[in-house]
């Protein structure tokens, strides 16, 4: 395989190669208790239809069936024996996991099964010999002994082909790691790894083809899958070599005999499988003519590369876009950072408020300790210049790390060296992907250095679009505070008028009582200010009526107000107020309520205006044009000082006044806002002589009106 193509690995994971069967490290974990019997045995296997089916139909075959009602599992377990039991199941959950790889329906296996039984049967039976205490891991490491072969075969089935029909042997490991960087007893040893088996499996595995004299003081289990593999190719006819047992320091004439009873067993094996050993062609010999791969352009190849790269990115973009907050973001992050790049168990750390280092995050119960880790930018390494120059990193393993913190985290991942990989914007790095590699993945990793960097600046991208979400909610929610804020400022403020006016009058009412006097309209009036606080309140709550419910005489609103200035004791003696208004009626559309607010406030900004004394005159000019429209002239005058020039630039500003108080200046806002609602204008002119406040309402548009030539006239 030429080195434009993708390394072998990275194809081995695309080939979604079958999990190891959890019947089968159950069956293992069964096989070591010493205390499991017969019905442990069969509450196991009535788990799984298949391996049920083959316990059944091996006791009802001929070998074993001898009429009348049919044995049940239990039985079928005991009549069988323990030891070919645990041959047939093992047997059977490797045959299914056999069968799960890619392309092996479509290839004969026979051959392949024919000997890795061979190599399982010859390997249970030295390690009878040995005293191995696990013989039936012995017939396990026997039949994975070849899966490396499969694995290939699933990964790269046109360019592996020719090599799975040849005969298993040393010249086949060189042969494959000369066209696939790789042979299939290490492909095997890392198919087995990835299974997580708790023993020497993998090791057998990976060392079935070494040189003898390299493993005498090698694990039991590697040096007895060893002699299996060479006396499985072994003719039984011919005498054995007298130190062929050496390496397991067995006599040659104890492996004569274990040889000579293999061919039975694994015939009797291959049988209750169901699989047709008994033709099976003897494998061809270790000569390699590949056949010719097609000639491929690079530039073509790398584009189409791109394009692959592209679309995953775009996907993966996408899926960044759908999760709900930092957490989930960041744990699809260490997700596809596994799928894409076989980054197994990756390492987030994010730049801190400060910007000034970067912080571990904690996953669950993975690195806990990286949740305290920090790596300062200004502190020197590797890390820290990565992070600041925006490039991957490879960070090897070697004495005098100018980091403690890359030191831990070297041991945290017992690894050769790791991956640094930031995560940047167009403007800086957010954070850094960290992970542990072995180091010939190093050269890999460098030819997909474009596809990594996508991959982070894509992480990148979504956190600075989650940050500036979580900003975007942080101002909205700043703002609907200060808007509950100002809200409550300005009903405290309304409330306040109708307040005063009812404090003033119940001091009224108690003048009157105390003197025996006659109860007038104040009883009325508190009614009115106390359902005037109601509405105040309720649309401060949402709930407040229509802005414009009925019909309002301005007249009529003037004269009350004035007279319970006047009757109340909110007036100072040094302050006279006074109205005019003309005999006909002033009628706007609108609520008395928010013609009270709009006066009470402007007459009590009067007030305070004249704090020596004056004159305040409230009046009503009657009707006056405004283009097409008619309108009310209402004016609150005072004979006070003036309105300074800097107050008058944005006089109904909220919050713009002399005055002192949490409510201050929010009067003229109000009364403004009010205006408005009544679809009115208001107007100051303020000289050292005093100040006029001239409001003009849209006058109501009644039925008499409507019929008037005039308005008439102005509807067409």
């Amino acid at each position: 395989m030429s080195e434009s193509h993708q390394d072998i690995r990275n194809r081995l994971l695309l080939a979604r190669l079958p999990a190891m069967p959890q019947i089968l490290v159950k069956l293992m974990a069964l096989f070591q208790a010493d205390e499991a019997g017969m019905v442990e045995l069969a509450k196991l296997i009535a788990n799984d239809a298949g391996m049920t089916n083959k316990v059944l139909n091996a006791i009802n075959s001929a070998a074993y069936y001898r009429g009348g009602k049919k044995a049940s599992l239990v039985q079928a377990l005991s009549v069988l024996g323990a030891s070919l039991v645990k041959t047939l199941v093992l047997s059977e959950s490797v045959f299914q996991t056999f069968n799960g790889f890619a392309h092996a329906a479509s290839m004969d296996l026979r051959g392949f099964w024919k000997h890795s039984l061979t190599v399982a049967v010859i390997a249970r039976e030295i390690a009878k010999k040995m005293g191995y205490a696990q013989v039936e891991e012995a017939y396990l490491a026997g039949l994975l002994h070849d899966a490396g072969r499969l694995a290939l075969l699933a990964a790269v089935p046109n360019e592996y082909s020719p090599y799975f029909l040849v005969q298993d042997s040393e010249n086949l490991c060189e042969q494959e790691q000369q066209q696939f960087r790789i042979s299939h007893a290490e492909a095997g040893a890392w198919l087995i790894e990835r299974w997580h088996l708790d023993s020497f499996l993998a090791d057998s595995v990976l060392y079935h083809h070494e040189d003898a004299a390299r493993l005498t003081n090698a694990h039991a289990l590697i040096r007895i899958v060893h002699l299996a593999h060479v006396l499985a190719d072994a003719d039984p006819a011919l005498a054995l070599p007298s130190d062929s047992g050496a390496i397991c320091e067995l006599a040659a004439v104890d492996l004569q005999l274990i040889l000579q009873g293999a061919a039975t067993q694994v015939d009797k094996a291959a049988q209750y499988l169901g699989v047709d050993v008994s033709d099976v062609d003897q494998p061809l010999a270790p000569v390699f003519n590949p056949r010719p791969q097609p000639s491929i352009d690079p530039a073509q190849a790398r584009l189409a590369e791109e394009v692959r790269n592209r679309a995953l990115i775009a996907e993966f973009g996408q899926a960044l876009a759908q999760q709900q907050g930092d957490a989930q973001l960041l744990a699809l992050v260490r997700q596809n950072a596994h799928i894409l790049f076989n980054l197994d168990d990756a390492v987030i750390m994010l730049l801190n408020g400060s910007g000034h280092a970067l912080v571990g995050v904690s996953f669950g119960e993975t690195h806990q300790r990286l949740a305290e880790l920090s790596i300062a930018l200004s502190g020197g390494g590797a890390i820290a210049a990565s992070a600041l120059q925006r490039v991957p990193v490879f960070l090897e393993q070697r004495p005098g790390s100018p980091s403690i913190v890359e030191d831990q985290l070297l041991r945290i991942f017992n690894a050769e060296c790791l991956l640094c990989l930031p995560m940047t914007s167009a403007t800086h790095c957010l954070g850094m992907i960290v992970c542990g590699i072995p180091l010939w993945r190093i050269a890999e990793l460098k030819r997909q250095d474009r596809f990594l960097q996508a991959f982070a600046t894509q992480a990148a991208s979504a956190l600075e679009a989650a940050a500036m979400e979580r900003g975007e909610i942080d101002r909205r929610i700043a703002n609907l505070k200060e808007e509950q804020r100002s809200s409550a400022r300005r009903v405290a403020h309304e409330v306040k008028n109708p307040l005063g006016i009812i404090k003033n009058y119940l001091g009224v009412l108690d003048d009157k009582l105390t003197r025996q006097e006659p109860i007038g309209d104040e009883i009325s009036i508190l009614n009115e200010e106390i359902d005037r606080i109601g509405s105040i309140m309720s649309e401060f709550a949402g709930v407040a009526p229509k802005v414009q419910p009925g019909i309002t005489d301005v007249n009529r609103i003037i004269k009350d107000l004035v007279h319970l200035f006047k009757e109340s004791k909110y007036m100072p003696p040094s302050v006279q107020i006074n109205s005019q208004v003309p005999e006909q009626p002033c009628e706007i559309d609108g609520s008395v309520n928010i013609l009270k607010q709009i006066l009470v406030n402007l007459i009590k900004n009067a007030v305070e205006a004249l704090p020596s004394g004056g004159q305040i005159m409230v009046q009503s000019k009657g009707s006056v044009r405004r283009g097409s429209r008619t309108f009310f002239e209402l004016c609150v005058q005072d004979s006070g000082t003036g309105i300074a020039p800097e107050i008058m630039a944005n006089l109904y500003a909220a919050g713009h006044s002399t005055k002192t108080g949490p409510n201050r200046g929010l009067g003229l806002n109000i009364v403004a806002s009010l205006v408005k609602r009544l679809d009115g204008l208001i107007h100051c002119d303020s000289t050292p002589a005093g100040t006029v406040f001239t409001i003009l309402l849209p006058a109501a548009r009644t039925s008499a009106q409507l019929s008037s030539p005039m308005l008439t006239k102005d509807m067409a």
